[in-house]
């Protein structure tokens, strides 16, 4: 079965969790793509949602569906948010950012009562890091925050190629927000905490790739079927 599909088994699944009247927060990325596609078919059959999109690259998306939208300085809470992951492993701890919008992506989720994850089987990790983990970044002070990244990751166990992303032309990304984004190949993040707390400590850092204690459950579409993840105190509120 192709990729594609599985994406949107893990989306239809997850149209689930959406109830009428709802606040919803939709992610950013191929596999919640999916999912915005099936809410804007819903939503032209009747559904009546509120939406708010966590890039501008979804905030189009969804306004080309018609899916009624609203801001997080208009609307403060959310009930649902559905987004992907570049990696899920068995405790819900993600990375994310692979697209550029974990900044945004985490202030949506963490404005949610809850987050639902979609994603493919090959998201799926025993240990974080075999997706490099971005971290986003203020412009001024660079390649100090670099090197900051660098030493206090070592501190927190990890090590790896440190890289500033670019465009396919060469030039620096830009996020929504106007930083960059490092990519750090750090391979095997045995303490995801111990790390997160490492980062945080950095000045020129924005925010992190790392959602943690954040997701309460995960959807798994492999060849064999739909899994459903869920954090030790969810309860299922699909039906």
């Amino acid at each position: 079965m192709e990729v594609e599909q599985l994406k949107i088994r893990a989306a239809e699944r997850a149209m689930e969790y959406v109830k009428p009247g709802q606040k919803l927060g939709l992610g950013t990325g191929s596999t919640a793509e999916k999912f915005v596609e099936l809410l804007g078919a819903a939503v032209k059959d009747g559904l009546d949602v509120i939406c708010v999109p966590t890039s501008k690259a979804t905030h189009a998306q969804a306004e080309a569906l018609g899916i009624p939208l609203t801001t997080l300085d208009e609307t403060p809470f959310l009930d649902l948010t559905v987004d992907g992951a570049d990696e899920v492993d068995d405790e819900l701890r993600l990375i994310k950012g692979g697209g550029g919008a974990l900044l945004r992506e985490k202030i949506v989720a963490t404005a949610s009562e809850r987050m639902v994850v979609i994603a493919d089987f090959s998201k799926k990790a025993e240990t974080l890091g075999g997706f490099p983990l971005p971290v986003e970044v203020v412009k001024f002070g660079l390649k100090t925050t670099m090197a900051m990244i660098e030493m206090l990751g070592h501190e927190a166990g990890v090590s790896g190629k440190i890289s500033l992303r670019q465009n396919g032309d060469g030039t620096p990304f830009v996020t929504d927000n106007g930083n960059h984004i490092i990519d750090c190949s750090f391979h095997n993040i045995e303490e995801p905490e111990m790390l997160e707390e490492a980062l945080q400590f950095i000045p020129g850092v924005v925010e992190t790739g790392l959602f943690l204690g954040i997701a309460d459950v995960a959807i798994i579409a492999s060849p064999d079927g739909v899994s459903v993840l869920e954090a030790p105190d969810e309860e299922d509120e699909t039906s």
